[in-house]
Parts: C-alpha cells; sequence; structure tokens
C-alpha cells in the first residue's frame, strides 16, 4: 500500500505538475498501451481519430506560408485537405472526389462524367436583401449526394447588373475545387420580350475557357418558353420545353428537355420550391438538373448554361419585382 501510494504521489514524466495531481494530458506510454492495460486512459473525448484514406504528408512535402489559403474559392475548402467539423460550428460541405477522366473529356468535365443529376443552389446575398442593391450572384453546384462539384461566381461590373437588371448580359465563372476556371458562360445583350423574335436569349458554353462547347438558344413562341440546344458545330441536338405560365407558389416549376422531335423526354430542369419566406424576400433560386448518364459531358456542362440562362430570365429580380412576370 505504502508503494503505491508513493507512486500515485511522485511527479509524472514530462509533466511540471505537483505530484499527486493528475495529468491534464497523459505521457506517451499512457497513450500507445493497449485498451485494457493498467494506466491506460483511452482516447480523449471528441477526438476525431486518423481520418479513412488520408495518408498523411508525402516526403518532401514542404510546409505552406502563414496565411496561405489553399486552391478554390475563397471560403471553401479544398478537395485533398482533412477537414474537421468543428463542435457547434457550421457543417463542412465536402468536394467530390475527381473521378479519371474520360477520352475526349475537357478537363474538368470529368466530374460530370459519372453522374445523372446536379443540384444548384443560388447563395443568399445580405446585401441584396437589405438594399436591394443588385450584387454578383454566386451559386454551389453539387451532386445527388450533396458533394460539392463546382462553384459558379458572376463577373459583371456594378453598372451593367444595376441599370441592365435581369437582362444584362453577364460572364459566369465555374470553378473546380482547386479553383481553376473550368467552364465558362457567355450571355450576350439580348431583348427580353418574346414579342420581338429577332434578337432573342442566347448563352454560350465554353470547356475549358476559350474552347466553345455549346450553344442555347431561345425559339420565339407565343405561349411557351422554347430553346434549342446546340453543340459546338451549331448543330441542333436537344429541345428544351417550359411551361406556359411561370409562376413559383408552393411547388416546382420543370423545363423539360427533350428530343429533337419533342417526343420523348430525356430530362428535365426543374426550379424548386424553396420556401415562401425565401422566396418572398430573396432572389436566391435552388435547381435541379436531370439528365441521362451517359449524355456526353459536353452538353451536361451546356445543360448547367442552360439553367443559369433559364434563372436569369424567369427567377431572377431586379428592384423587387421577378423577370418572369415580363416575359411571359
Amino acid at each position: 500500500m505504502d508503494k503505491q501510494n508513493a507512486q500515485m504521489n511522485a511527479p509524472h514524466a514530462g509533466t511540471n505538475m505537483p505530484a499527486g495531481y493528475p495529468p491534464q494530458y497523459p505521457p506517451a506510454a499512457f497513450q500507445q498501451g493497449p485498451s485494457g492495460h493498467p494506466g491506460y486512459l483511452g482516447p480523449q473525448a471528441a477526438y476525431p481519430g486518423t481520418q479513412a484514406g488520408y495518408a498523411g504528408p508525402q516526403p518532401g512535402y514542404s510546409v505552406p506560408p502563414p496565411g496561405y489559403s489553399g486552391g478554390g474559392p475563397v471560403g471553401f475548402p479544398v478537395q485533398h485537405q482533412p477537414v474537421y467539423n468543428q463542435p457547434g460550428g457550421p457543417a463542412v460541405v465536402p468536394w467530390m472526389p475527381a473521378p479519371p477522366p474520360p477520352s475526349n473529356c475537357p478537363p474538368g468535365l470529368e466530374y460530370l462524367s459519372q453522374i445523372d443529376q446536379i443540384l444548384i443552389h443560388q447563395q443568399i446575398e445580405l446585401l441584396e436583401v437589405l438594399t436591394s442593391f443588385e450584387t454578383n450572384n454566386k451559386y454551389e453546384i453539387k451532386n445527388s449526394l450533396g458533394q460539392r462539384i463546382y462553384f459558379a461566381a458572376e463577373d459583371t461590373d456594378c453598372c451593367t447588373r444595376n441599370c441592365l437588371g435581369t437582362s444584362r448580359p453577364f460572364t459566369l465563372r465555374i470553378l473546380d475545387n482547386m479553383g481553376q476556371e473550368v467552364i465558362t458562360l457567355e450571355r450576350p445583350l439580348r431583348c427580353a420580350s418574346c414579342c420581338c423574335p429577332c434578337c432573342l436569349q442566347e448563352i454560350e458554353i465554353h470547356a475549358p475557357p476559350g474552347v466553345p462547347v455549346g450553344y442555347v438558344i431561345q425559339n420565339w413562341h407565343p405561349c411557351l418558353p422554347k430553346f434549342t440546344v446546340q453543340n459546338e458545330r451549331r448543330e441542333d441536338v436537344l429541345k428544351i420545353v417550359g411551361p406556359c405560365l411561370v409562376c413559383s407558389c408552393c411547388a416546382d416549376i420543370d423545363f423539360e428537355i427533350k428530343s429533337l422531335d419533342e417526343e420523348n423526354v430525356v430530362g428535365r430542369i426543374s426550379k424548386q420550391w424553396t420556401g415562401l419566406v425565401r422566396e418572398a424576400f430573396t432572389d436566391a433560386d435552388n435547381f435541379g438538373i436531370q439528365f441521362p448518364l451517359d449524355l456526353d459531358v459536353k452538353m451536361k456542362a451546356v445543360m448547367l448554361g442552360a439553367c443559369f440562362l433559364i434563372d436569369y430570365m424567369f427567377f431572377e429580380r431586379s428592384g423587387n419585382r421577378e423577370q418572369s412576370a415580363s416575359v411571359w
């Protein structure tokens, strides 16, 4: 008994604690012992442990300088960084692991090769909500598992945004998990009314930037919003047909993706209902895109462009008014 008391009152190795005071952190010998061994305290509570599949730093890996934020958009983690959710903090959305690129796939589009559904979530801009001052739109693009595929950001000057409103021409840059621009969307200035069939809306899709992969052209129709999807050679590939009444009221709005003869529906672009408060006070919209799994990755990228064109034409707001009221 005296021997045990002496051991308890002896100072702990590797600590500055006085004798008889339990150490805050056990020494390495206690940490490395097997579970159940006398003196083994087990892992600390809330310790995340080693992440599955994380191999640790590679040989020769240099430590980044202070303040280095890594690649990717500001505020978004890089895919290859291990991410730990802090207790009580916001959950971090993981990036989708990059699949092996198929043959003849433009760089950055390999993420689209293995998915048949895309979710697009527009970020809420507090300045727009409080002042109706139009800011650059930003979007998260995810797969059906909620993993982030891309981040999209509008690149338009202040005067164009606030003078031309939802009819404005824009450049939308889509970035991958390393912050590299893999898709560029270009919308020229066009007429915003179906009553003028000579200068209707269109959008051009580049992947990578500077290399056109497709176009989305609005077709004139007295009752329905219609679009033609074209490849890089300006050849018609698919059609997109929307409803006669583009009104979001407690339900999703579907724009069907059809074959050229409009006999078969092969997918859809859906504007999702986000709730009464968000619909009433913001223009931050959520969209879902469904297409065949074996659709060419270039056409999947063109579907992204079609979705953003539809958003600006029918669901963006300018001065607290929805554009859809002035189009159809």
